[in-house]
């Protein structure tokens, strides 16, 4: 009897450390593929703060939470289905629809740079949230009509990096990439839409240091928002660059990816160690961003070459903000506000103490708030 309950144990020790290896190989390979969506990842966290701008305070987290389930709606329910029965019957099909995805990210990235560099859309401003449910359903909607889009690259991109394991592993990849890319974008936005009013709370206490690190969090959110935008455009660019670069050696034309893989080795054989390594990686990373913004401006100019092209990106970027106008338009809270708000103490609150419930004409300052 012993004999036999120990050997039971060995079973299902045995099947543990198993299921732990394959828990790991998941998680390993989530990793890797959610890396390769980095591009589409950083431009959804610096996009979707733009749609509680001008919205109640009480309003900003259960908007952003309403955005999330619709997010992990659309990648669960209708893109997941979808790339898993493609990669499983028509696999084929797969290297075509992701230089699509590539395709766009570049031509997103291309026209960002052509909006700041001519002026058009530089002064793009953010329409003022109307109030009411309905509104508020409106912008949800929208919201998630332009997370379907992201998020559907977000999958492309990561099955691409998993297509050569089993269906089930395949599918269990891809859920882990779908939650945790969910979870850590509007987990990021919230605090991002948060940080301000941390810091004007902050700036309203007593402490000269506690005042100063809360004046810093309300001037740095432009900065950070501006920060976030660069590095998406970079990013996608980048990301798309090395879709088509690697699609098109998959398609039959070897001599691009070719010369930069050539180019990247020289460079690896130069450096020794680690340094050579990461220079390699740079190498590779430059040449893929050049040629995403060279097919990226050749479609700018197709599409504004095109009778229903022409300005019609352009408005959308209107409609939704534009990740230029937001640096200077999501800060709810101006450092002059901050300050206020600092030196009145409850003077801004009335003398109940409570604030007023009009919203002001300048946006919903917080302070005024």
């Amino acid at each position: 009897m012993s004999g036999g309950l120990m050997a039971l144990l060995d079973d299902v020790a045995a099947l543990a450390r198993v299921t732990a290896a394959s828990v790991d190989d998941i998680g390993a390979a989530a990793g890797r593929a959610s890396m390769k969506a980095a591009g589409v990842v950083v431009d959804d966290t610096a996009v979707t703060p733009q749609y509680v701008q001008d919205v109640s305070p009480a309003r900003e987290l259960p908007i952003i939470w309403r955005i999330t389930k619709g997010s992990l709606r659309n990648k669960l329910i209708f893109i997941l289905p979808v790339i898993l029965l493609l990669s499983q019957f028509a696999p084929w099909l797969l290297t075509p629809i992701l230089m699509l995805g590539g395709s766009y990210l570049c031509f997103e990235g291309a026209e960002k740079i052509w909006s700041k560099v001519s002026g058009h859309g530089a002064k793009t401003k953010t329409p003022v949230v109307e109030k009411g449910k309905n509104a508020e359903d409106t912008m949800v909607g929208g919201a998630v009509r332009t997370d379907l889009i992201l998020s559907a690259e977000i999958m492309v991109i990561s099955l691409n990096e998993v297509a050569d394991e089993p269906l089930l592993s395949r599918a269990a990849i891809l859920l882990v990439v779908a939650i945790g890319i969910t979870v850590l974008v509007y987990g990021v936005v919230a605090l991002i839409i948060r940080m301000d009013d941390f810091g004007l709370h902050l700036a309203g206490r007593s402490s000269p240091t506690v005042q100063k690190i809360g004046h810093g969090l309300v001037k740095g959110m432009p900065g950070l928002l501006a920060v976030i935008s660069v590095v998406g455009t970079a990013a996608m660019l980048w990301v798309g660059g090395h879709i088509i670069l690697v699609g098109l050696d998959e398609l039959g034309w070897h001599a691009p990816y070719e010369a930069v893989h050539h180019v990247e080795v020289l460079v690896h054989d130069a450096v020794p160690g680690g340094l050579g390594a990461a220079l390699a990686w740079l190498t590779n990373t430059f040449f893929s961003a050049v040629l995403g913004l060279v097919w990226g401006a050749v479609l700018v100019l197709v599409w504004e070459l095109l009778p229903f092209g022409k300005g019609g990106h352009g408005a959308e970027h209107a409609a939704h903000g534009g990740h230029d106008a937001q640096g200077e338009h999501h800060g709810k809270h101006s450092p002059a506000a901050s300050s206020a708000a600092a030196s009145s103490g409850e003077d801004s609150a009335g003398p109940t103490g409570s604030s007023d419930p009009t919203p002001p004409a300048d946006g919903g300052s917080t302070a005024a708030r």
